[in-house]
């Protein structure tokens, strides 16, 4: 008797972002990606941008259905992009899903930006309960990005990683140049450049003559290197940046080892 073939089972692929359940973005990643799994869709319920790595402690979080998405489970949380997770694996899911996708966000989260970003977060959550995840952004920040090339290589990268077995850790930080897809040149694995905002508030006063500030700044690189995501975007390439959660200096900390008295 001929050996029984195994079915291989879809791969669960879990969707969230920072800019709401009702951003185009969110809207194109689902559509990009929607046949190659089961997608479960769980993303906060208003945008969160700049959330970081927030998590609510203080206060209830809440889970309502969200039929938007045709043949698709999805729910709006009322927390941040790391509670989304966190929910979607305890009370969703039951378990962990095969991948998680997070984005896709309006607006850059290339260099410094991957600290603040709730986008990245939600994607680094993920990482640390051993869920492989990709986060994903475009260049444009407007409500009317044009995501046409964006869901070409969100839709690419997410095979890529499908196609064999990946580091349980593993978090991509992936951006995407707004231009239109025939300018893209290509893919190219990136370092984190070492670029910041110059930040300055800008102080103004209400109609009750009370100040007020407004955070402003100019994105400014300091690093020349031609291997790094800023250089790659600039050049029309999608940049694909490896991160981890973990933030120790290992040179630092052999220096330090070798250097401090006990």
């Amino acid at each position: 008797m001929a050996k029984a073939k195994r079915i291989k089972e879809e791969p669960i692929i879990l969707i969230t972002n920072d800019d709401g359940i009702t951003a185009p973005g969110i809207i194109n990643l689902v559509e990009a990606v929607k046949d190659l799994g089961k997608v479960v869709v769980v993303a906060p319920d208003k945008p969160q941008s700049g959330m970081g790595h927030a998590i609510t402690i203080g206060s209830p979080l809440r889970l309502h259905a969200f039929h938007q998405f045709p043949g698709i489970e999805a729910y709006q949380c009322t927390g941040t992009p790391v509670d989304c997770v966190k929910l979607a694996v305890d009370k969703v899911l039951h378990r962990k899903p095969d991948l998680c996708l997070s984005g896709i966000n309006h607006g850059a989260n290339h260099s410094i930006n991957v600290i603040y970003s709730g986008t990245m977060s939600a994607a680094m959550e993920a990482g640390i309960e051993s869920i492989p995840s990709i986060g994903f952004s475009l260049m444009d920040y407007s409500i009317e990005a044009d995501f046409t090339a964006a869901r070409v290589y969100a839709r690419k990268i997410t095979q890529q990683v499908l196609s064999k077995k990946q580091d349980k850790h593993m978090v991509l930080n992936v951006n995407i140049p707004a231009v239109p897809q025939e300018h893209i040149k290509g893919i190219k694995i990136c370092r984190q450049a070492y670029a910041k905002y110059q930040e300055d508030f800008m102080e103004r006063q209400d109609p009750h003559g009370r100040r007020y500030y407004w955070l402003t700044g100019e994105f400014m690189n300091f690093d020349k290197g031609k291997d790094t995501d800023v250089w790659a975007l600039n050049n029309n390439y999608v940049s694909v940046v490896p991160v981890q959660f973990d933030l120790t200096n290992y040179v630092l900390k052999s220096k330090l080892e070798k250097s401090w008295k006990h």
